[in-house]
């Protein structure tokens, strides 16, 4: 059961408009590191965890990361806010526009459409939790690019935000496998 609270976990204000930005945002919302291949893996997984604990736990930061999605397609509109089609035509936008207006679409920042070979689930619990630490890990690091993209404090301000979240999301995962090698799994 989920509970939709119709806020943010971050305020997002973006006053700028900045196509490019807008274009590499993209990847985290429909790439291969990014928070929706990441929510699918984490609620796929968890129905192989051996006990409520990790159940619980996959499922929760599976929805969190669904709210990370709501997060950078807030960004990536407000981005694109009053774009023209000649300012998406001069960000390299052109072939998005073509398809989907002006609609969100899951891609990566090169335009390739999300798909569900980006996430893998094995039934086996360390392995799937290995999985999941090193998908926060790409995550923190594309953060950590998309950072260094950029000098618009609204939009550091978010970024830093889901770096963070990123690294707490590893620590938890590696609590959980440390806890269920020690069990025996």
């Amino acid at each position: 059961m989920f509970k939709y609270v119709k806020h943010l976990n971050y305020p997002i204000n973006i006053k700028k408009k900045d196509l490019k930005m807008a274009k590499c945002l993209i990847t985290q919302f429909g790439g291969s590191n990014g928070e929706l291949a990441a929510s699918l893996r984490y609620f796929s997984q968890k129905f192989s965890m051996p006990d409520e604990k990790g159940k619980a736990l996959l499922n929760d930061i599976a929805t969190e990361e669904l709210g990370h999605c709501e997060m950078i397609c807030t960004m990536v509109s407000q981005l694109t806010k009053d774009a023209t089609v000649a300012e998406l035509k001069a960000a390299g936008l052109e072939n998005i526009y073509a398809e989907h207006g002006k609609g969100i679409y899951p891609t990566d920042a090169s335009g390739v459409p999300f798909t569900a070979t980006y996430f893998a689930v094995t039934g086996d619990v360390i392995a799937d939790l290995y999985e999941d630490m090193a998908a926060e890990q790409k995550a923190r690091a594309v953060y950590e690019n998309l950072i260094d993209l950029t000098n618009d404090e609204d939009v550091l301000g978010v970024l830093l935000f889901l770096r963070q979240r990123e690294v707490v999301h590893f620590n938890r995962f590696k609590e959980l496998k440390d806890y269920y090698k020690k069990k025996g799994y």
